[in-house]
């Protein structure tokens, strides 16, 4: 579910109290918000709706807007990479945030329409709410939601999008989950180790040629039900022990492609984490999500997410709100405090 493994999480918590010394401490209003009833367990649905193929080239295009020089931080046990260069940017300037924080238009060159297409995506400070397990609690007030694609239909997506929401589509496409209705789908030889959750393996991103179609019909997916953009978890499998030996280079090159998938279906699209290689795909992406920057001390990495006007929906699960809240408001991230599992509870900033 997320870039950090279940056992790192774990002993990441008993660590959290080293943290605090080197943070600002600082809270912040509130939004308007009761805590949910105790954490469920995500049990997985079929998609009500069948996707149809529409896979496309292997090569990541244009980025969606000019580069953005800003350095990123370093995470934990990450050492320097040598990526390999981008295609040539399109000449699509990135426009200024519009003044509305939850909507602001963003370039994709990959988009159906062609070239310039304006796609929606978040812009800094949009507050977010992000449910991955439970019944989507529709009364937390949020412009931008962030739910699992498989598990919530298209009326879901509808209804919130009556009430003036945008929503986001959370799938899957660093790992393998095995209680997907599609698992059957991806052949054994791109199965690799556990991410240290049950029932996923993560993939073998070099195998583009394979994946590519199989993630297609996903992406698919959510074109269909109706959202607005997609959250692909798992974009750092270069970073961990997935059971390949996957580069630097060979993440760039699968991140631009997922980006590409998003682009060519009209969806905004999130990098998730990965911020060693902010630099290189913050032209690829729309929006950044990411998970604990304040803790691993990585939140700077992020601003060139921020100098493009575009939003970075960033949860902390360990660290309280008083210990990052004011960075995070210098920074202009959206920030939350989050239960591990996901669940409907939030403690914004």
């Amino acid at each position: 579910m997320t870039r950090r493994t279940a056992a790192l999480l774990a002993a990441l918590t008993l660590t959290t109290g080293l943290f605090a010394s080197a943070c600002s401490s600082g809270g912040g209003d509130d939004d308007s918000q009761s805590p949910a009833p105790a954490p469920a367990t995500s049990a997985p649905n079929s998609p009500t709706a069948q996707p149809s193929p529409s896979a496309g080239p292997s090569d990541a295009g244009s980025p969606s807007s000019s580069p953005s020089a800003a350095p990123s931080a370093s995470a934990p046990g990450a050492g320097t990479h040598s990526p390999s260069a981008p295609p040539a940017p399109s000449g699509s300037a990135s426009p200024a945030p519009a003044s509305n924080p939850a909507s602001a238009p963003a370039t994709g060159p990959a988009s159906p329409g062609g070239p310039g297409q304006a796609l929606w995506h978040p812009a800094p400070g949009t507050s977010w709410q992000w449910q991955l397990s439970g019944t989507v609690d529709q009364s937390v007030d949020a412009p931008v939601y962030d739910i699992d694609g498989f598990e919530n239909d298209a009326s879901v997506v509808a209804s919130l999008h009556a009430k003036g929401r945008k929503v986001i589509c959370y799938i899957n496409v660093g790992a393998w989950e095995s209680f997907r209705p599609d698992a059957s789908s991806f052949p054994s030889s791109v199965l690799g180790s556990s991410d240290g959750w049950k029932g996923e393996k993560w993939f073998d991103i070099r195998q583009i040629s394979v994946l590519q179609p199989l993630l297609a019909k996903r992406f698919d997916m959510c074109k269909e039900k109706g959202f607005d953009a997609v959250e692909p978890d798992l974009l750092e499998a270069y970073s961990n022990n997935s059971g390949f030996p996957v580069t630097a280079d060979d993440q760039l090159a699968y991140n631009k492609m997922i980006a590409q998938l998003a682009h060519q279906r009209g969806l905004a699209v999130a990098l998730k984490n990965d911020v060693d290689q902010v630099p290189q795909l913050v032209d690829y992406f729309d929006f950044s999500v990411d998970e604990q920057c304040a803790e691993f001390q990585e939140c700077d990495g992020l601003t060139p997410f921020i100098k493009q006007g575009k939003a970075v929906l960033h949860v902390e699960y360990n660290v309280p709100n008083s210990q990052y809240c004011a960075q995070s408001k210098q920074l202009q991230l959206s920030s939350m405090e989050k239960h591990l599992n996901l669940d409907a509870w939030r403690e914004p900033c």
